[in-house]
């Protein structure tokens, strides 16, 4: 293993030098760099243009300027632009909004693409898969500027302007509870009943569950309560227990129910902690709820479920933690809708200039700002990961070792999880690598559309001005994750199936 890792790490390093040398070149001849100066009047022309030709090393040749700048980054300095700002801030600056609008975008894209792609796979030809399909297939077509339009016009103008008189018309409520009946009863095996059955009972919670919401106007004031928090935990200690041990009371489920119970006591107990806490209060939260959570795994599941037991109370901990978070921050959307005047759905960059507010507000005021481009970098990105990981299963569950496993007698649960599931994500393993290395680059349509100021722009502008140092700190951080991640992807691989290495 060693020796593949070498011999990929001396291939990535030798490509990455290679292709900086052909991006400089290009990027230094993208036109005259002194053109908007040759515009001056006479008697500031000529020290204008003495400057910046000093600055950008212009009296040289291209080769010799492409090893002064590599010499340069070698020693961590990537000079300036043509007016003399510092390369390394407005990097700094643009990977900071690059990934506070790309990284939640790219984890639900790979989480819910990869889920749905699972879940349709195992129903071949349902309505589900054929609905997942048409959808996915609409979402890949669409034009990612006219997707980010529609969004601000409907997802933010139009949102916002609801939010004044929050109340559901019944034909909205009719729609929205029979497309939740379709989707539960898509999701079960059965006959023609157990699914109309489905299908009704979905229907009939969702319509009446709506009805209360508008017409106790929760949607201008949310939160979820103690009796949601106390149901989503329960649900997520059975869903993981099941997930990790099977539908039965044993060891595994006793741990994620203990977790689930631990979780909803501190919702009852925390509330002078979660007033207005710092970051690092949340991390360390976090970080005590996994602690607590491995341990209960640990001891619940004994010798012989200790494998299963650990991961269930982990995650149930976990999610558990995640909706007491959402459910503080709800608490807190009214007054943050009064402070920025009924608009809490923002439509132009990373957040409101200026803005003061208690933690959850400011946590309101980046969700707001970046609901939007994430919805839009989802739908786009979704369509990928579901198709792929749909075909993957598809292939691997007609595999023979799939086949002997349901002979020996396993459940179906250990037989999707512990053979087909690991060995269906070896193709997936480089499409997700591929795309958090390009993301890293930037979303430029999408930062254009939405006004932030990231790797996008900082590209726009560099190759607008025909200055080569903004464009080449923009491919430093974006080919260098594109290369990274692609090598990681070879050992991830060759960890998966030991046979490439052989290769």
């Amino acid at each position: 293993m060693l020796v593949f890792i070498a011999r990929r790490l001396f291939i990535s390093v030798l490509v990455f030098f290679s292709a900086t040398a052909l991006v400089y070149v290009m990027a230094a001849n993208l036109g005259d760099p002194l053109a908007d100066l040759r515009e001056l009047p006479p008697d500031d022309r000529e020290a204008a243009i003495a400057d910046r030709t000093e600055r950008m090393n212009l009296d040289k040749p291209v080769v010799a300027r492409y090893f002064l700048w590599l010499g340069s980054v070698l020693t961590g300095d990537l000079g300036t632009n043509r007016t003399g700002q510092d390369v390394n801030g407005m990097l700094d600056r643009a990977i900071g909004a690059t990934l506070q609008l790309v990284l939640a975008a790219t984890i639900l894209s790979i989480v819910v693409g990869v889920g749905i792609g699972v879940i349709s796979a195992l129903r071949q030809y349902s309505g589900l898969d054929l609905g997942v399909t048409f959808g996915a297939f609409v979402c890949f077509s669409l034009p990612v500027f006219w997707v980010g339009t529609l969004l601000k016009q409907y997802g933010a103008i139009e949102f916002n302007n609801w939010l004044g008189d929050p109340s559901i018309a019944w034909w909205v409520i009719g729609l929205i509870a029979v497309f939740t009946g379709m989707v539960f009863s898509s999701l079960l095996m059965g006959d023609r009943r157990t699914r109309l059955t489905a299908f009704a009972g979905s229907a009939a919670i969702m319509a009446v569950l709506l009805t209360v919401l508008s017409a106790t106007g929760w949607f201008s004031d949310p939160g979820l309560g103690i009796v949601v928090i106390t149901l989503s935990a329960g649900a997520a200690a059975v869903g993981f227990a099941t997930l990790f041990g099977g539908l039965e009371w044993s060891a595994t489920m006793k741990a994620s129910a203990a977790a689930a119970v631990i979780g909803v006591v501190c919702a009852l107990t925390l509330g002078p902690v979660l007033r207005d806490p710092e970051w690092w209060t949340i991390l360390l939260l976090g970080v005590i709820t996994a602690a607590v959570c491995f341990a209960l795994g640990h001891v619940i599941g004994g010798v012989l479920h200790r494998r299963t037991a650990i991961p269930a109370a982990m995650l149930t901990g976990l999610f558990t933690g995640g909706v007491i978070f959402v459910d503080r921050m709800l608490q807190s959307f009214a007054d943050y809708s009064d402070s920025v005047r009924g608009r809490p759905i923002g439509t132009i960059g990373p957040s409101t200039p200026n803005y003061e507010g208690t933690f959850w507000e400011h946590g309101l005021n980046s969700f707001g700002h970046l609901a939007l481009p994430t919805m839009t970098l989802l739908l786009i990105s979704l369509a990928s990961y579901s198709r792929y990981s749909r075909a993957s299963m598809l292939e691997v569950m007609n595999q023979d070792y799939v086949r002997t496993a349901r002979a020996k007698g396993l459940p179906e649960r250990a037989v999707i999880t512990r053979h087909a599931f690991r060995n269906g994500l070896i193709p997936i393993t480089t499409l997700v690598a591929y795309d958090i290395g390009t993301v890293l680059g930037g979303a430029v349509v999408t930062e254009t559309v939405f006004g932030w100021r990231a790797m996008g722009d900082l590209l726009i502008t560099g190759i607008n001005e025909r200055d080569p140092n903004p464009v080449m700190a923009f491919f430093l951080v974006a080919g260098a994750a594109i290369v990274i991640f692609n090598m990681v992807a070879d050992v991830v691989y060759a960890y998966l199936d030991p046979r490439i290495r052989l290769s």
